[in-house]
């Protein structure tokens, strides 16, 4: 073995040394499950500057908008090939009555937005102005219901204003706001977090009226929802047993009949990365040392346990796979910047946030057979997002060239991408955090590999041992900083993503150097 790739055996007194190479194996021939694209799902919560500021501008605003709507948002969203959008919660869902959302916007009553600082929200941005935010961006709809402090008959009322076509009495209230023809909605949420925010509900509680409220959520015309109940925090794998064993009787084997057929098709869970050592204190978005930066690794590779935990209970109920697992809330979860409103959750998005992102997309990729749709919290101005406005400027943060970078993931063909021999690793606080991350699809005859260099200030080569095809031509992405906490603003952008020029092909091995705290995509054509 060459010495080089060799990591000295971890002893208590000696962490491992990080390796300088990785070598890999990759079989573009053995294609796996498809890589839904709605896994590049994406959130909107009326929250801070999400969206007021964020996507809301108004109709008399000097920054370019159509209909109110930020078009500068709307193109940079539209360049990442949004799938989905989640809106309007989040806790909000199940304080937001849709009603107040609907009609001449001087007419609409407005309310207090108590989650989120306490604020009153003047409901003029509503149904509406989602919709056609959605048919700008040119994604789907995820609309929440609001089952905790809402009613079965006002969620089933808002489907039909939302989804017929003919003269019901909420197509001709639709018709009376200025739209004629019915909205495509294919995602249903059941409400939010009904353990927390949503009703403090005991999983059992919730899981009746996940069933009530599923059953009146009614098919309209050709739409089909696709109703998601609202599942666990983090690794809370009792309440997915719960909500599955609700489901039971139609998860047998032979065709599925019966009222309770479309109760829920999907069920959700959240999870964060925070590392702070407590809820009041989540530790500085920008200001982090090295070893802070490696805790927050250690929590963002946390999500493949989560994910294999909830699919391993789901396995049980449901082997043919036929109940998919959402996780319609992610991201990182910092201390708000100084000065702003605690209650907005505006935090700023450094290279550490990325490589958050690109380490959850490799484990979505790995779990794509279950794993259906996630959506990163939030889109603009709120926690982990991509985008941040400023007055008139837009910024585009590290984590929006992630997703940028690995939209070609999006309903391709997973593919094995398996180390062959030692694996980069750091001792964290005692636990082994490997610092190589990576994934790869395949679609349309054409390879896209995603690789991650965890460690904060080595560099790492890896060799890619493509099999099964002869390998195009690679061409190859980067996305890296001087340090870790480097993050951009409307006045400097030190985060910005170049061409990958050290790479090569000799023998059908791909080898590629990774500067440190570095994401790279790479792609290659293949034989049909």
């Amino acid at each position: 073995m060459d010495e080089s790739l060799t990591v000295a055996d971890p002893t208590p007194d000696a962490p491992p040394a990080p390796a300088t190479r990785v070598r890999a194996v990759l079989d573009v021939d053995l294609p796996g499950p498809r890589i839904n694209r709605h896994l590049y799902g994406h959130f909107a919560e009326h929250l801070g500057r999400c969206i007021y500021g964020g996507f809301w501008v108004g109709e008399d605003s000097e920054i370019p908008n159509e209909g109110g709507l930020r078009l500068d948002v709307v193109e940079a969203l539209r360049a990442l090939d949004i799938p989905n959008l989640r809106w309007p919660g989040g806790c909000f869902a199940d304080t937001y009555h849709w009603r107040d959302g609907v009609g001449p916007r001087e007419d609409r009553p407005a309310m207090v937005n108590s989650h989120w600082g306490d604020v009153v929200e003047d409901n003029s941005f509503g149904t509406h102005e989602f919709m056609a935010l959605c048919e700008l961006l040119g994604a789907d709809p995820y609309v929440s219901a609001n089952v905790g402090s809402g009613t079965v008959r006002e969620a089933a009322e808002w489907i039909e204003y939302l989804t017929r076509a003919d003269d019901s009495p909420m197509a001709r209230l639709r018709r009376s706001h200025g739209r004629d023809e019915p909205w495509t909605v294919p995602f249903w949420g059941l409400g939010n977090e009904p353990w927390g925010c949503g009703g403090g509900m005991s999983s059992g509680a919730y899981a009746e009226l996940a069933r009530q409220y599923g059953t009146y959520s009614l098919d309209h015309g050709d739409n089909r929802l696709y109703r998601i109940a609202a599942g666990a925090a983090d690794a809370d794998y009792r309440w997915t047993e719960v909500l599955l064993q609700n489901l039971g009787r139609y998860l047998g084997d032979g065709e599925v009949t019966g009222h309770g057929k479309n109760t829920y098709q999907a069920i959700s869970f959240h999870h964060y990365t925070i590392v702070g050592p407590t809820w009041e204190e989540k530790g500085s978005a920008t200001r982090f040392d090295d070893d802070e930066y490696y805790r927050t690794m250690v929590k963002a590779t946390e999500i493949e346990r989560i994910i294999a935990g909830h699919a391993h209970v789901m396995d049980a109920y449901d082997p043919d796979k036929r109940v998919g697992l959402v996780l319609d809330e992610w991201g990182t979860w910092f201390d708000v910047e100084p000065g702003t409103n605690p209650g907005f959750l505006f935090q700023q998005n450094t290279v550490r946030d990325a490589l958050v992102a690109s380490v959850h997309f490799d484990a979505f990729h790995r779990h794509a057979d279950r794993l259906v749709m996630a959506n990163i919290a939030q889109t603009v101005n709120v926690l982990q997002a991509m985008l941040l406005t400023d007055g008139d400027a837009l910024v585009l943060t590290p984590s929006y060239h992630v997703f940028a970078m690995n939209k070609g993931h999006q309903d391709a063909a997973s593919l094995p991408l398996t180390v062959r021999g030692e694996t980069p690793v750091r001792d964290v606080d005692g636990t082994v955090l490997p610092t190589f991350s990576g994934s790869a699809s395949t679609k349309d005859a054409s390879v896209l590999v995603s690789l991650s260099n965890l460690h904060a200030t080595e560099a790492l080569v890896v060799e890619l041992d493509v099999r099964g095809s002869a390998v195009g031509a690679p061409v190859g992405r980067l996305l890296s900083a001087e340090t870790v906490t480097a993050h951009n603003t409307a006045t400097d952008t030190p985060v910005q993503v170049r061409d990958l020029d050290d790479l090569s092909v000799e023998g059908g091995v791909l080898r590629v150097t990774l500067p440190a705290h570095s994401f790279a995509t790479v792609s290659f054509t293949v034989d049909a």
